[in-house]
C-alpha cells in the first residue's frame, strides 16, 4: 500500500466538494435563464449547499468517530455523486435546490472526516507534509471553483459543472478503498439526534434570517423569526450537549483558549477570503462585461495559485511555526489583500483585482494548513473526527455567513457595494488576527479526552 493513498483520497474528496461551494458563482446568469429563477432562487442555490455542509458537519464527524471515518467518507462520496447528478438533470430550481441541499449532507460526510483521516494515519514529518498538501487543496479549491464554473459553463453548459463530479467520485473512491485504514473512537454510544437537529435548525435559521434581512430588511417578520428561531436552537443545542454523556460536539473543548480562538479563525477566513468572490464576479460580468470564463480567472486565479504554490512549497516547514504567528499573520495578509481591492470604479479594469487576491491567496495558503493541524493537535486523538466536524463546520458557516452579510452590504449597487464588502471582509480578516494573537498561546497536545 503506497503511504500517499490516503492523502490523494482525501484531497480529492477535498478538492472536490469544496469546488462545490463556488463553482455555481460564475453560473448563475445561465442557471437563472435556463430555469426562469429570480435573484432568492439564485443565492440559495450558492446557499443551500454551504449551510447543508456546515450545519451537519457536527452530526456527521460524531457518527464517523463512531461507525468508521472510511466508512462514512465513502458513503459521503455515493451520497455527492447522486445528487450531483439529480442537479445537473433538475428540470427546475426548485428541485436544483433541493439536490444541492443533499449534495452538501453528502459533502458533510466527507468533509468531516478528512482532516481526521490525515491524523491518524500519518506521523512526524508524513504528518506536516500531508497536512501541508491538503491544506493547499483546501486554499486552491475554493478559490478554483469559478474557474472550473466558467470553463465548464462557457463551452459545455452549467449542467456540466455537476456532471464532471461523477468520475471524479469513483477516482476518490478506488483511492479510498485501495488505501485507506479503518479508524473510529473506542467509545460506544448512540448518534446524538436531539444536538444535531438543533445545530441544523440554529444554523440554517441564522443563516436563513441574514439572507431575509438582505432582500426584506432586518426589521422585517422574516428576519426577525428566523433570528428568533435560531437563538432558540442555539440555546436548545448547548443544553442537549451539555446534559448529554456522548455529545456530537464536547463543549469542555471550547475551555481551551487557544482551540477557541483557532475555530474562530476558521469562521472568519472563510468569510474574509472566500464569501466576497460572488459579488467580485458579479462586478466582472454585469459592470465589466466579461464572460464566465474571464471573470473566473480573473476573480480566482491569482488567489488560488498563490495559496497552492505557500501550502505546497511551505505547508511542511509552517507546522513547526506556532499556530499563534502563522495563523495570525496569515489573517493579516488576508486582510490587507482584501483592502487592495478597494479601488474598483466603473471604468476599471478586472486586473486592478489581480494583486489583492494574490496576497488574500497567500494569506490562505499560510492559514489553512497550520489551522488544521492545530485544532487537531488541542484534542485527544480518539477526538479528531468531532474536532475536525467543528473546525469545518465553522469554516462553512463562515462562508455562509459572509456571503449573505456581505450580500446586504452589496446591495446590488455593484462599484460601491462591492468596495464597502470588501472593506467589511478585511475588518473581519483583521479581527481574526487579533483573536488569534491575543488568546492563541503555545496550544498543548492533549493526551485525554475534555468533558463537558
Amino acid at each position: 500500500m503506497h503511504k500517499w493513498s490516503p492523502l490523494v483520497a482525501v484531497c480529492l474528496g477535498t478538492f472536490l466538494l469544496l469546488v462545490d461551494v463556488t463553482v455555481v458563482v460564475v453560473a448563475l446568469p445561465d442557471i437563472s435563464t435556463s430555469l426562469g429563477a429570480g435573484d432568492d432562487d439564485l443565492q440559495w442555490v450558492l446557499d443551500g449547499y454551504a449551510l447543508a455542509l456546515a450545519a451537519l458537519l457536527l452530526g456527521a464527524g460524531s457518527l464517523a468517530d463512531r461507525y468508521g471515518r472510511r466508512l462514512t467518507y465513502l458513503i459521503g462520496l455515493l451520497i455527492f455523486a447522486l445528487a450531483s447528478l439529480a442537479c445537473a438533470l433538475a428540470p427546475t430550481v426548485g428541485l436544483l435546490i433541493g439536490a444541492r441541499v443533499v449534495q452538501g449532507i453528502g459533502g458533510a460526510a466527507m468533509f468531516a472526516t478528512t482532516a481526521a483521516l490525515l491524523n491518524v494515519t500519518y506521523q512526524g514529518k508524513d504528518r506536516g507534509v500531508a497536512f501541508g498538501v491538503w491544506g493547499a487543496v483546501n486554499g486552491a479549491a475554493a478559490a478554483a471553483g469559478p474557474i472550473a464554473g466558467g470553463l465548464l459553463t462557457e463551452h459545455l453548459g452549467w449542467h456540466w459543472i455537476f456532471l464532471v463530479n461523477l468520475p471524479i467520485c469513483v477516482l476518490a473512491a478506488w483511492f479510498t478503498l485501495r488505501g485507506v485504514a479503518e479508524s473510529k473512537a473506542p467509545w460506544g454510544g448512540r448518534f446524538d439526534v436531539p444536538g444535531t437537529v438543533a445545530f441544523t435548525v440554529s444554523a440554517g435559521a441564522v443563516v436563513y434570517g441574514l439572507i431575509s434581512a438582505s432582500a426584506d430588511g432586518w426589521a422585517a417578520g422574516s428576519t426577525l423569526t428566523a433570528f428568533a428561531a435560531g437563538l432558540i436552537g442555539f440555546v436548545v443545542f448547548i443544553v442537549v450537549e451539555r446534559r448529554s454523556d456522548h455529545p456530537m460536539l464536547d463543549l469542555g473543548l471550547f475551555r481551551r483558549r487557544s482551540f477557541s480562538s483557532l475555530i474562530a479563525a476558521a469562521f472568519l477566513t472563510q468569510a474574509a477570503a472566500f464569501a466576497v468572490m460572488p459579488y467580485t464576479t458579479v462586478w466582472l460580468q454585469r459592470i465589466l462585461g466579461h464572460g464566465p470564463v474571464d471573470a473566473g480567472l480573473l476573480g480566482a486565479l491569482p488567489m488560488s495559485l498563490a495559496s497552492l504554490v505557500v501550502g505546497v512549497f511551505a505547508g511542511r516547514a509552517l507546522q513547526r511555526v506556532p499556530a499563534r504567528w502563522t495563523v495570525g499573520i496569515g489573517l493579516l495578509l488576508i486582510a490587507a489583500g482584501d483592502l487592495m481591492q478597494t479601488r474598483v470604479s466603473p471604468d476599471a479594469d478586472g486586473d486592478v483585482l489581480m494583486m489583492g487576491l494574490i496576497v488574500v491567496g497567500l494569506g490562505v495558503g499560510v492559514v489553512l494548513p497550520t489551522l488544521s493541524s492545530a485544532v487537531l493537535g488541542e484534542v485527544p486523538r480518539e477526538r479528531s473526527g468531532m474536532a475536525g466536524g467543528a473546525l469545518n463546520a465553522f469554516r462553512q458557516l463562515g462562508f455562509a455567513f459572509g456571503v449573505a452579510v456581505l450580500g446586504t452590504v452589496f446591495g446590488g449597487v455593484y462599484t460601491d457595494g462591492l468596495d464597502a464588502a470588501l472593506r467589511l471582509a478585511a475588518g473581519m480578516a483583521l479581527l481574526g488576527s487579533v483573536v488569534v494573537l491575543v488568546l492563541c498561546r503555545n496550544p498543548s497536545r492533549v493526551s485525554a479526552p475534555a468533558h463537558a
